[in-house]
């Protein structure tokens, strides 16, 4: 069965950890597709990976299956689950980085484990705890290769989610960062990501600012107006990025490197103006 499954970990490219993965999928799966979203993340950072995985798996087909391995609780008594929403399935250790694809479903406000019955139609969490679908001996360090690609190969067979273990109700979430409102009418955003280019991607949305009356400070420097492409200003400029967020940006150079930006700072959005 030719069915898509996405990989994003923190593994990086210089090792085979990945590839292994791929082997494991390919093994029971031959006619799986299999897409690289990020083997970048930083070592352990399960915010960012929440985050990045964010910004890529609404753009998949439905039915699409993604395994998401930032887990630096691996071989400890972390879950293992699957969770399944109406539009794509998600295997992942269950700390907290499934929290965006959560959010997305409609789970405003989530703190810390979430009763099933809050969550809406349609979404259900199994806890992986059949062995008999797993790579043996099972490795304490790699859960990756023994645990999460054989179960999402076998998912893409069309194995039910059932017989993989069995439903559970509560996932590990975090907060989803949010701009916060003051009285002045000023909105206090937060760094949730630094890309490649070192744009400083904010969890200010498009529909917090007004493009005719926008002034931002951020880390001593303001910027008075909103962009619409990169290579609109000289210096320091603000833009709505692809992925809908408020980023901040230096033409051909590194704006996170230029301010000595790092996640979690704030930025301010002047709306008294």
């Amino acid at each position: 069965m030719e069915t898509i499954i996405t990989l994003t970990t923190d593994f990086g490219i210089e090792d085979a950890y990945v590839a292994a993965m791929k082997g494991v999928i390919i093994g029971i799966n031959p006619r799986a597709i299999i897409v690289d979203i990020s083997h970048s993340i930083d070592p352990q950072d399960v915010t960012q990976g929440a985050f990045v995985l964010s910004t890529a798996y609404p753009y998949f087909p439905d039915g699409t299956i993604h395994i998401v391995v930032v887990d630096p609780g691996v071989g400890s008594q972390r879950r293992s689950i699957i969770l399944k929403t109406k539009r794509a399935v998600f295997v992942a250790p269950d700390n907290g980085v499934l929290s965006y694809v959560a959010h997305h479903a409609s789970l405003k406000g989530c703190r810390g484990s979430t009763a099933l019955e809050e969550w809406p139609a349609g979404l259900e969490v199994f806890e992986i705890t059949n062995p008999g679908f797993w790579r043996h001996p099972v490795s304490s360090t790699f859960h990756g290769l023994d645990i999460f690609a054989p179960i999402a190969a076998y998912i893409s067979t069309g194995v039910p989610f059932e017989e993989f273990g069995k439903v559970t109700d509560s996932i590990n979430l975090f907060p989803i960062p949010q701009p916060e409102a003051l009285e002045s009418g000023d909105l206090i955003g937060h760094v949730l990501h630094i890309d490649h280019f070192g744009n400083i991607i904010t969890d200010v949305q498009r529909e917090d600012i007004s493009p005719e009356k926008f002034y931002l400070e951020v880390a001593g420097r303001q910027i008075e107006s909103l962009s619409q492409t990169y290579d609109e200003a000289n210096g320091l400029l603000a833009l709505v990025g692809s992925s809908g967020y408020l980023e901040i940006a230096l033409k051909n150079s590194s704006a996170a490197r230029f301010l000595g930006t790092r996640i979690g700072d704030e930025v301010r959005i002047r709306r008294g103006l």
